[in-house]
């Protein structure tokens, strides 16, 4: 990443769906501090406590709120802003949920996306669209290798077969539509388990032993071997960005399908993070589930990045355990009542250091 490279926002109109969402909140202020024209499109944030609002965000970028699912709400909005840039995070992002609600998350991660996909086909001034799905977009089959690109698409669970058919959708409107227009580059990123601070979703881990310690009651994990590839929310933010970038310079060239994950190195057991982040905070206990009734979630998932190594010379900055101390950090402040804006902010400069 370099100062060029994150300078190509700077008074440029970039449209994100999904800003109130946990990464969607910190893209959109990265990219306001950037300097960035920032417009937000989303539902309202979920949970009473959220980074959206901690971060002030609806005082400092076009915040609109709206249902991707309302195609012609949507194509307006766009039309309207005449964006450069859109980043699309807006989803139904929860495996447990899309058990409990596969009709909404069906709606919510094909339709949604088929309507954003739409409006951007009918609006001429964007020239550089990141459309996010997830590594659970992979048919996985457990094996112990990181999963490419070309590798097959699929999903048990409906969030994972959502995201899949998501893919598909994409690949269909690149082929038959985006490739015919020479100012637009187009891509998929596929990322793997992101953490951070700000993160208050249910059924997550992090946020899982935050509420815990605070309720002051153990942490059950259901699946205390299963590992993921654990990265902090500004590793794939950083991928989305350079690869906006290079979607704008070049856009047949990187239009495709992008893989944004960590090291194997990284990979840690869910057991091994609850451990790490109590111990760091000091306080926190651990009941391990033995229902046998849980649903379906797989145990092994890891992807192979080397395309976003070779071509877009990205490569992850932190390390588990930096990763894991800057979660601490941003927790710890945030039940000290300590200033949010000023903690994401320091830890967004840490984390580029060309932004100084």
């Amino acid at each position: 990443m370099t100062v060029k490279n994150l300078n190509i926002f700077r008074g440029r109109r970039v449209f994100i769906t999904g800003h109130t969402g946990f990464k969607g909140s910190w893209l959109a202020f990265l990219m306001h501090e950037i300097g960035a024209e920032v417009m937000g499109y989303a539902l309202p944030p979920e949970t009473s406590v959220n980074h959206f609002d901690l971060l002030n965000l609806s005082n400092k970028i076009n915040h609109i709120k709206g249902d991707i699912k309302e195609s012609n709400n949507l194509l307006k909005i766009l039309k309207d802003f005449q964006p450069e840039f859109v980043f699309h995070l807006a989803a139904q992002s929860l495996v447990r949920e899309s058990y409990e609600n596969p009709l909404e998350t069906f709606k919510t991660n094909i339709f949604g996306s088929i309507n954003l996909l739409d409006s951007v086909r009918q609006t001429k001034s964007i020239r550089s669209l990141v459309y996010i799905t997830s590594d659970k977009c992979y048919e996985n089959v457990e094996w112990i290798w990181g999963y490419r690109e070309n590798d097959r698409l699929g999903g048990r669970d409906p969030y994972s077969a959502s995201k899949a058919s998501a893919e598909i959708v994409f690949s269909s409107y690149l082929r038959s539509f985006f490739d015919y227009t020479n100012s637009l580059g187009a891509a998929t990123a596929r990322a793997g388990n992101v953490i951070g601070g700000g993160d208050w979703a249910t059924d997550r881990i992090i946020p899982d032993c935050i509420r815990s310690i605070e309720k002051g009651h153990p942490i059950i994990l259901r699946n205390p071997k299963a590992t993921r590839p654990w990265q902090h929310v500004l590793e794939p933010l950083s991928g989305y960005i350079l690869l906006a970038k290079n979607l704008y310079d070049h856009p047949k060239k990187f239009s495709g399908s992008w893989n944004f994950g960590p090291s194997t190195n990284y990979v840690q057991t869910v057991l091994q993070i609850v451990e790490s982040i109590f111990n760091q905070i000091g306080k926190g206990s651990i009941q391990i589930s033995e229902s046998t009734k849980e649903a379906y979630e797989a145990n092994l998932l890891q992807l192979n990045c080397d395309k976003s190594h070779q071509l877009l010379n990205w490569y992850p900055r932190w390390n588990i355990d930096k990763t894991l101390n800057a979660i601490v950090v941003w927790y710890k402040a945030y039940m000290n009542n300590e200033n949010i804006e000023d903690i994401t902010r320091n830890q967004i400069y840490d984390y580029f250091p060309e932004l100084k």
